[in-house]
């Protein structure tokens, strides 16, 4: 049987790709293709070996069946080094943020994101096969110019957060309004602007107690300043928390002090927030864009506009009414078991085999 290396730039604890990353890694190794996790730079805490991609061909030997599998999402040393390597290829995409949502906030970024871009299209015509974590990245993959190319999601496992209220509910734990929450970095794509400005919509109009909490830590120091000096203009200072990143315990602790989690980014590749917000029994209300109906399903309330008023008035309707409350959270748990961890490890089966050869189950 193939071994398969799995090459990943940047491998962060808590971080979705790097995450999915040694899921993958742990499937591999049952399926009976074992191999090493390369990476260009890793962050302490991470829980698994790994080794500086350039040992690859030197103290790790290489063999002319060896399949590559490399984590594309930004520009990096390692695409370029696996360009010129012979063996077979395998992508597993997880988006390009556009980089006209960064050019205005940090111009001196631009290049690095277009270099990615660049790569993505000198790897499509030696890759054996691409596959996007979602339809809207596959679809971008096509465009990208590589031939063949499937969807399989990512591969997220719910139990590295504490475990959701069972009843199907989620309580209200403090006093006060509603609580919203949003979890994602804060980066001009996610647009937390609207957030803020749809919290104040909410607050002018039906509860001048409702609080956000932006979990998460910074992409841009500029859109962050920007939004710090609009919840200042907006007097929202008391109303608006910026968390930061957080741990998972934390994190949990957020999903279950939450009332509504608001989604208005214009850009996701997948957006594993929604899964976990589902997962604990959070009622979604999130802005159509990108990957986030695809991601979402059925289990969540979809808008096909943000303007503040608007997504105010589906936030209190959501907050508000205990029936459509109930049936979004039924229908959040239904679809988070539709991308259960089990369903995505077979996905990812099926999508390799014609690469990798039939499975060889060693555990």
């Amino acid at each position: 049987m193939a071994r398969a290396h799995l090459f990943i730039p940047h491998l962060r604890p808590g971080d979705a790709a790097g995450a999915h990353t040694i899921e993958l890694r742990r499937l591999l190794d049952e399926l009976g293709h074992p191999g090493e996790l390369f990476v260009q730079m890793a962050d302490a805490g991470t829980g698994v070996g790994h080794r500086r991609f350039a040992s690859y061909g030197t103290d790790v030997r290489a063999a002319a069946d060896d399949v590559l599998i490399y984590q594309l999402a930004i520009g990096s040393v390692m695409a370029d080094f696996l360009l010129a390597r012979p063996e077979r290829l395998v992508v597993n995409f997880h988006n390009f943020t556009p980089v006209e949502f960064f050019a205005p906030w940090e111009p001196h970024l631009v290049s690095a994101m277009l270099w990615g871009r660049h790569q993505a299209e000198a790897l499509a015509p030696r890759t054996e096969l691409a596959i996007g974590v979602s339809a809207f990245n596959t679809a971008e993959l096509d465009a990208l110019g590589f031939a063949a190319t499937a969807t399989a999601p990512f591969l997220w496992d719910p139990t590295v957060l504490p475990p959701p209220a069972v009843d199907g509910s989620v309580p209200r734990t403090g006093s006060g309004g509603a609580r919203w929450l949003f979890v994602g970095r804060l980066a001009p794509n996610k647009c937390q602007h609207d957030l803020i400005k749809a919290l104040a919509a909410h607050r002018h109009f039906w509860d001048p107690d409702a609080r956000l909490d932006l979990v998460g830590g910074s992409s841009s120091p500029h859109y962050e300043a920007a939004l710090r000096s609009l919840v200042d203009a907006l007097d929202l200072v008391d109303a608006v928390t910026f968390s930061g990143a957080v741990d998972a315990a934390g994190l949990a602790r957020r999903y279950a002090e939450a009332d509504v989690f608001v989604c208005l980014s214009e850009h996701e590749g997948f957006c594993v927030p929604l899964l976990e917000a589902m997962h604990h029994g959070v009622p979604v209300v999130a802005f159509d864009a990108a990957a986030i109906a695809d991601t979402m399903g059925p289990g969540g309330l979809l808008l096909d506009e943000k303007s503040p008023l608007s997504v105010a008035a589906a936030v209190e309707r959501v907050v508000g009414d205990d029936e459509l409350r109930s049936t979004l959270v039924g229908r959040g748990r239904a679809r988070v078991e539709s991308l259960s961890l089990s369903r995505g490890r077979a996905r990812y089966t099926e999508v390799l085999a014609p690469v990798l050869g039939s499975p060889e189950v060693t555990a």
